[in-house]
């Protein structure tokens, strides 16, 4: 009984929600620490147009607008917020611009392919995403049809907000910069 007890503690530990004895956030809102979105403009160059399709409580879009970009703003609820309410899934636009978000994780490969439909080609979609994304033989499929150009691996535990609350994180998170059309061998970087 001890042993299986701390299975579950090491599986929490490193993030495999169908092990975790606590309870998901609601619609999946796990907002992106605003340093992490400051870091990532350091380090990774995007044209003026962004759209935030997952905006959330507007962590992402906040430090986009104060550093100068023309934002685009929507979510599948609004909360109360400025921000377009927009099912990003069942869009068809096209986006002549780039994409930085976080998309909710239970289904993290479908949101990020629809990014790529969604822009054109030499754009970029940025995601911020747990490191272990990059396991799974589904994703090392989805991986090869379209190859991150760079992973940019944080170097420090910054944590992901449940439902908009920050505190500490045993988790590792990594920015997944996609260029639409790249079919090159994708880069590790850390920051």
């Amino acid at each position: 009984m001890m042993q299986s007890k701390k299975r579950v503690n090491v599986y929490s530990t490193l993030g495999a929600s169908n092990h975790s004895g606590h309870k998901r956030a609601e619609h999946d809102l796990y907002c992106t620490h605003p340093e992490a979105v400051r870091a990532l403009l350091k380090i990774e160059n995007f044209g003026k147009r962004i759209w935030e399709p997952f905006a959330g409580l507007r962590h992402i879009s906040c430090v986009l607008i104060e550093q100068g970009y023309d934002v685009r703003e929507s979510d599948l609820l609004a909360r109360g917020q400025s921000i377009e309410q927009l099912d990003f899934m069942t869009q068809e636009e096209r986006w002549d611009g780039d994409i930085i978000t976080n998309v909710p994780y239970k289904g993290a490969t479908e949101f990020v392919r629809k990014c790529l439909d969604t822009v054109a080609d030499g754009r970029k979609v940025a995601v911020w995403l747990r490191i272990l994304y990059l396991e799974s033989a589904e994703r090392k499929r989805f991986f090869e049809q379209y190859p991150p150009l760079r992973v940019w691996i944080s170097s420090r535990r910054i944590p992901c907000g449940m439902n908009g609350e920050f505190g500490t994180s045993a988790q590792g998170y990594a920015w997944y910069i996609w260029e639409k059309g790249y079919k090159g061998e994708t880069t590790l970087k850390w920051f």
